[in-house]
């Protein structure tokens, strides 16, 4: 086998350059571990023991598995050159008129076989990673795409019915109104869901999470430059009391959504209040506190425990629009912070959560 070589791997290549994604593949890419295969082989042979050359081949099967996927085989074509390399070895068998039924042809029989194993699992498994990733980046486009408009439709209709005074607003004027909140509470729920499954929040969300550092002042100068509109019309007043230069470090699209649900969660009970944004960095264990407070109407007792259960909303509140209190402590949690809130009927709430200060932390 190793005088022939060369000779066995011009005739492999020769019956592999028949599949269509081989026609045009330099030597090197196309023969990849394949020599160094039968060379293995030929001292597999030569040991005549069968166990000596299984860790090596479950290193070079695999990598020839994530090569054939990244230049484009498909799973068959894989089987398919892994059985022409047998097909020539058999030919050289018969050739040297070694029986079929040796040592010699198990030998290469399990060894391939056990090649064809490997790198169709290796293949399979890289091509699910890739189709799941690509799924996420969609679901995180189709999210980021739907978040903007439903939010300045929403806003839109606190205007209006804030704008309009209740002298002037007949009854088809309400009815329009109402259907309105209505279709977009049921727009966020979809939005929430689809948020839901992009971030595989069931399991093991905090790998879903894409760290980096991140200004929070700047972040919260944006949400409050973004709903002026609506805290000018509230006669409200939003201050944004986090210091300068202090970086978080997470997820800015999460801490974003955290934010703006908490904030929008604090308008809906603070007419013509103040909401306030803060956050201090705490030394141990070394992390960021946030907090959003208000002094608006505040939560009953009843309702304090189960404001941040699933999808949970104010019965009186028919026009509320945030994505949701659960959303904000699964995004807590997934940074590895946890989320709280103090609340007294008359006098306001404030919530408060944590995340990591820098790199590490959790």
């Amino acid at each position: 086998m190793r005088q022939e070589r060369d000779t066995l791997l011009a005739e492999w290549r020769l019956e592999v350059r028949q599949l269509s994604v081989a026609h045009n593949l330099d030597v090197p890419t196309l023969n990849d571990h394949v020599p160094g295969l039968l060379d293995e082989l030929a001292d597999e042979l030569g040991a005549s023991v069968d166990d000596s050359m299984i860790g090596e081949l479950k290193k070079t099967s695999v990598i020839h598995g994530l090569d054939r996927l990244r230049i484009g085989f498909d799973i068959e074509e894989v089987v398919a050159e892994y059985n022409a390399l047998r097909g020539v070895l058999q030919d050289l068998i018969e050739k040297h008129n070694l029986s079929l039924r040796g040592p010699v042809n198990r030998i290469i029989n399990r060894v391939i076989d056990m090649s064809i194993g490997l790198a169709v699992k290796t293949y399979a498994t890289q091509q699910a990673l890739e189709i799941q990733q690509r799924r996420e980046e969609h679901l995180a486009f189709v999210t980021h795409d739907l978040r903007s408009p439903l939010s300045a439709i929403a806003m839109a209709a606190k205007l209006l019915e804030v704008a309009v005074p209740d002298v002037a607003k007949d009854e088809r004027a309400s009815t329009l109104l109402e259907t309105m909140h209505r279709n977009v509470r049921r727009l966020n729920l979809l939005v929430v869901k689809v948020m839901q499954e992009d971030a595989n929040l069931k399991a093991k969300v905090n790998e879903k999470v894409e760290r980096r550092e991140v200004n929070l002042r700047a972040l919260v100068e944006v949400l409050v430059s973004d709903i002026s509109p609506l805290t000018a019309a509230s006669h409200l007043s939003l201050i944004n009391k986090v210091p300068e230069e202090l970086t978080a470090f997470g997820d800015a699209d999460m801490l974003t959504l955290i934010f703006q649900n908490l904030i929008s969660n604090a308008i809906d009970y603070t007419p013509n209040g103040e909401v306030i944004v803060g956050a201090q960095e705490i030394k141990e264990p070394a992390s960021i506190e946030c907090w959003v407070s208000d002094n608006g109407a505040g939560i009953g007792a009843d309702r304090l425990e189960k404001v941040f259960d699933k999808l949970e909303t104010d019965p009186d509140k028919k026009s509320g629009m945030g994505l949701g209190l659960a959303i904000v402590k699964q995004f807590v949690e997934a940074h590895g912070g946890q989320v709280s809130v103090d609340s007294e009927i008359g006098r306001g709430s404030t919530f408060r959560f944590t995340i990591p200060c820098k790199a590490g932390v959790e």
